[in-house]
């Protein structure tokens, strides 16, 4: 009589089997989460892109600046920039393309990229139908919605393009998929080591079960919560387009301040001829004393000097105050057709070897608070400096913290 099983291959099967059985859940499970993860966080950057592009394309200073373009393309540039950068940076998204009915672009990130005729072609747009896809431009490759900008008759005058890079939503998806990573291994490992006994292999088995179940429901409600502050962002835009279209501009900053409260201080009186950076000071000496820095300045310029020059002031001098500093100096020269800037601070400086690394995009020394990440100021420093042909390098300050040196072209 043959027999079937020896009690060794009976236990080697209770040891095993359960085992395959509990693995192969957890990586289905897992590779459904991840699948998941990415079509949320790819449709929630789709929203944000379509809603910004149709939010501008309806306003009224965009199409009056499209409706003159064909008599100076300069003038509209001039007028169109500061609202594109803006919208920008309060959007989180990477480009805001403005361009003519010759396909000739009026905004671009890149100053040099202005004036130049588009990368990709726009005639569907121009037909008058939207695009959401994914193209690869000047910056890049990008996730991007194409809108057709009317004039009051209906007649398309020109498009709008709002893109966000496809390495940025690679990121955000392994940053997902970093978080989630842990769990399936430790959902792996107490798999296996329940396989010891039957009884409490099924127990684990179902609790690993349960734990990639709840992580699945934390992952909807992320992307239920991205997709809220999405809405509410619209919603505010909206709100914003309606009273700035109305001429209702003190009501518009007034509800900017209810969302995002401006710190004001004692106002700069040395800088008639500069009002971007006498703001700029202004509002950074307020920001500083909120956090006990006393700021000191040393303004020297004739040229005037525009957004970016100041863009990377500020994040150079709120990241001493973050980091401790109680005197923050500032150093403003120009010669010879380029700004030369200094921010020096007696806080604790910046550990020997971490030089380069405190221009990488995430890296950061202050604690993330926000749950949004940090480490993006000095990464954006650096390469708002390299678009100006510039560079920016970080020493000991005399103060005895951190001494950051910059220069960047003046522009004309």
């Amino acid at each position: 009589m043959t027999r079937v099983s020896t009690p060794r291959g009976v236990r080697l099967a209770l040891l095993f089997l359960p085992t395959v059985i509990v693995c192969t859940a957890v990586v289905v499970t897992a590779s459904i989460a991840f699948a998941v993860q990415e079509r949320s966080i790819r449709s929630v950057t789709a929203d944000r892109v379509s809603d910004v592009a149709s939010s501008l394309a309806e306003l009224a200073q965009v199409r009056d600046a499209l409706g003159r373009a064909h008599e100076d393309r300069n003038v509209a540039t001039r007028d169109l920039q500061p609202l594109a950068t803006v919208v920008e940076r309060a959007a989180g998204v990477d480009y805001v393309v403005i361009s003519d009915e010759e396909q000739i672009r009026i905004t671009h990130p890149t100053p040099s990229e202005r004036g130049e005729r588009l990368s990709t072609d726009n005639a569907a747009v121009l037909a008058g139908e939207p695009f959401l896809g994914t193209e690869t431009g000047t910056i890049g490759t990008t996730l991007r919605a194409k809108v057709p900008v009317r004039d009051d008759t209906g007649e398309v005058i020109g498009s709008l393009s709002v893109g966000i890079l496809e390495s940025r939503i690679d990121e955000d998806y392994a940053q997902a998929l970093n978080e989630l990573l842990p769990w399936v291994i430790g959902a792996l490992l107490a798999g296996t080591l329940a396989s010891s006994g039957i009884a409490a292999l099924w127990e684990r088995r179902f609790r690993r079960l349960d734990e990639a179940a709840r992580e699945s429901a934390e992952l909807r409600r992320t992307a239920a919560a991205l997709r809220e502050q999405s809405h509410e962002f619209h919603t505010r835009l909206h709100v914003i387009h309606g009273l700035v279209s109305h001429g209702d501009t003190s009501t518009a900053l007034s509800y900017i301040g209810g969302i995002a409260p401006v710190v004001t201080g004692q106002e700069e009186e040395s800088l008639p001829d500069q009002p971007l950076l006498r703001a700029t000071v202004d509002v950074l000496r307020a920001e500083l004393g909120a956090h006990g820095a006393r700021l000191e300045t040393e303004l020297r310029v004739v040229s005037v000097v525009d957004e970016e020059v100041t863009l990377v002031l500020a994040n150079l001098c709120r990241n001493a105050g973050e980091a401790g500093a109680s005197v923050v100096r500032c150093v403003l020269t120009e010669h010879d057709g380029r700004f030369f800037g200094e921010v020096s601070d007696n806080g604790t400086g910046v550990a020997e070897g971490e030089a380069e690394r405190v221009f990488t995009r995430g890296v950061s020394s202050k604690r993330d608070a926000s749950g949004f990440g940090r480490g993006i100021g000095l990464e954006l420093v650096r390469r708002t400096v390299a678009d100006r042909g510039g560079a920016v390098e970080l020493g000991k300050a005399k103060l005895g913290g951190a001494r950051f040196r910059f220069e960047m072209r003046v522009l004309r």
